[in-house]
């Protein structure tokens, strides 16, 4: 298996025959939307039998926020690639009560297909900011009481496996009282039989400034927690500039730093699966639309342009016109940058990838995903 890159004139059946596989192969595994339309820059994986891709151990975690009926199918599809599926997620309120969410369907899915479920807190909402409800979370023990014990009775009636905790835009002065509250976590659901992981922002280092980044004691985290994942993503924020949304160059920055303070059989990769598509000239406060992979594809075919690809980031992207003569410039993932991904996973030697988010159809990253892992499986009896 290899990834080859469309050139001026190629078409599937030249290709196929060239290395002598079916186009059906080809169009297996690539999930390709269009496949009598290749595009110059499209980047196709070829399941040959040489070269070999060296495979390496890793457990794989999914956040999936289509709940409800939405969710079953999308756990059926990719349930074998997964060691666990993450709800998102439960909202912490000021006293540490959480808003329910209806994840009854996700979860009767996962056990069906050998995933364990993982719950999800989060202390923000749409309307709600996450610095004002950590804050009156963590400085009162009643809070944080009510808060594990919703949590423990909720993971007990429901059949959760673990809990993942993502603290965003905690304040500075509350940092301490965070890595009390994980210590208080841990030590209560570890008791209990559950294990415990956290989501955090992407540092370069300890003395990273910003609202997301300096409550965020990767030491502590790394110590304390069963694993950890870096959310290694939304650099290409939806109302910021375009760029590439998951640049390897800035990946790497956060994991040299990473594996220094975090064990890195405790380090899980955030993955972002999804494409932004950014009207241009970028206005501040104008959004970005996002879609799936194979959605990027399939505009771009429908407008007849080239892919490009930033060695850099390791990204491909692309610019087209809309019916209105607009200019767009569309960010998203390929072979390439998926297996680029993978490649630095075992480099760095760390534990496994997080998926944010499933629900946007990628066909190439999954059939890479296997080529290049044996995926971990536990026991949910």
């Amino acid at each position: 298996m290899f990834i080859y890159v469309v050139s001026a004139g190629d078409q599937l059946w030249q290709i196929a025959e060239t290395f002598q596989v079916s186009p059906d192969q080809i169009i297996k595994a690539n999930g390709l939307p269009n496949p009598n339309n290749l595009l110059v820059g499209q980047s196709l994986i070829i399941p040959t039998e040489e070269p070999v891709i060296q495979k390496a151990v890793a457990g794989v975690n999914g956040y999936l926020y289509f709940l409800g009926l939405q969710a079953p199918p999308i756990v059926e599809e990719n349930g074998r690639h997964l060691t666990f599926v993450t709800s998102f997620a439960y909202v912490v309120k000021e006293n540490g009560d959480l808003t329910p969410i209806d994840d009854d369907p996700m979860i009767v899915a996962a056990y069906e297909n050998q995933v364990l479920p993982m719950m999800g807190i989060v202390n923000f909402s749409a309307t709600a900011k996450g610095q004002n409800i950590a804050h009156a979370v963590l400085n009162s023990e009643a809070a944080i009481q009510n808060l594990l014990n919703n949590i423990i009775s909720i993971m007990e009636r429901k059949g959760y496996w673990g809990l993942n905790i993502d603290f965003e835009y905690v304040l500075p002065e509350d940092r301490e009282r965070y890595n009390d509250f994980l210590r208080i976590a841990v030590e209560q659901l570890h008791r209990e039989g559950f294990f415990v992981t956290s989501a955090v922002a992407p540092k370069y280092g300890p003395e990273q400034k910003g609202l997301l980044y300096e409550a965020i004691d990767y030491p502590v985290h790394g110590n304390l927690l069963d694993f950890v994942i870096l959310m290694t993503y939304e650099w290409g924020y939806r109302m910021g500039p375009p760029q590439a949304i998951s640049p390897l160059d800035q990946i790497r920055r956060v994991l040299d730093y990473a594996v220094t303070v975090i064990p890195r059989n405790k380090i899980y990769f955030g993955f972002q699966i999804y494409a932004r598509d950014w009207i241009l000239p970028h206005i501040q406060g104008q959004e970005a639309e996002t879609f799936s992979c194979q959605e990027a594809l399939i505009r771009a075919v429908a407008h007849q342009v080239e892919i490009q690809y930033d060695t850099i980031a390791q990204s491909p992207y692309y610019r087209y016109q809309d019916s209105q003569g607009r200019t767009h410039e569309v960010w998203f993932e390929d072979a390439r940058s998926a297996q680029a991904k993978f490649e630095t996973v075992k480099e760095y030697g760390i534990a496994g990838i997080s998926y944010w988010a499933l629900g946007y159809p990628f066909p190439q990253n999954w059939t890479l995903l296997e080529a290049n892992f044996q995926i971990i499986k536990y026991s949910s009896t």
